[in-house]
């Protein structure tokens, strides 16, 4: 009776472990289906003299209110974050646009973290440690190398924010260290995105619609690139002088 009293525990606890993530993927589905006409960029067009208003009333309002819409929209994996930004920019301008949109979606990032790691992280992470072979010498290299490959995944565009806000939950890596990597290394994305925003309105008098394709254009992608050598740099030095690296 005893053991199956046990038994009946931990799979209650695996349940209440899980049900954070669960949640984050049924607000995801609900979003992608129902919300998606909600934040769009026509609908930023077509209240954007709402927003304005009610901005120049409540600015310390207005402020809050987006940081916690920008949260929401990141934690539970809503389609917007994009829009978002560009809201940011159009409303507050380059700064503090870029500091709120930065402030909302390392919040938004932190949540998912928490709950991956709550979830999964921990009993995958010590599955990996007690691995071997090349599944150990890849968590090994990372290990050595947190900062770098923190600050890698959130500076080469290529990586979805989804996917560098879930992947460090499973390699053991500490809520500071996320925390920081993540607020750095997404501010220059978040800059050139907040800048457009900030510019939206001459884009809606033109009626025209924002290039979000700004980021991939030589003079803005060379300078990210160029951080993420930077980040990088730790671990080829490390390869070179024999290190392990992955």
């Amino acid at each position: 009776m005893t053991n199956m009293s046990n038994d009946a525990d931990m799979q209650k606890s695996s349940a209440a472990r899980l049900l954070p993530l669960a949640v984050i993927v049924c607000a995801a589905i609900f979003g992608a289906v129902y919300l998606r006409d909600y934040l769009s960029f026509q609908a930023l067009q077509q209240n954007r003299e709402a927003l304005i208003a009610f901005r120049d009333a409540n600015y310390l309002l207005t402020a809050l209110v987006f940081i916690a819409a920008y949260v929401v929209i990141v934690a539970f994996s809503l389609p917007g974050a994009t829009i978002a930004t560009l809201t940011g920019g159009f409303l507050f301008a380059t700064f503090p646009g870029a500091l709120f949109n930065v402030t909302g979606a390392t919040l938004g990032a932190t949540l998912i973290f928490l709950a991956a790691r709550w979830g999964l992280g921990a009993r995958l992470g010590a599955k990996l440690e007690a691995s071997d072979g090349k599944i150990k010498a890849i968590k090994d290299g990372i290990d050595e190398n947190q900062w770098s490959m923190l600050f890698l995944i959130r500076l080469v565009p290529a990586v979805p924010f989804f996917v560098a806000n879930l992947l460090p939950a499973f390699l053991d890596v500490s809520l500071r260290r996320f925390v920081i990597s993540t607020f750095f290394g997404i501010i220059p994305g978040a800059v050139v995105y907040t800048s457009v925003g900030a510019g939206l309105g001459e884009v809606f008098a033109r009626g025209e619609t924002p290039d979000l394709g700004i980021i991939f254009e030589p003079h803005i992608l060379l300078p990210i690139l160029g951080l993420a050598v930077l980040a990088a740099l730790p671990i080829g030095i490390k390869a070179i002088r024999g290190g392990k690296a992955f």
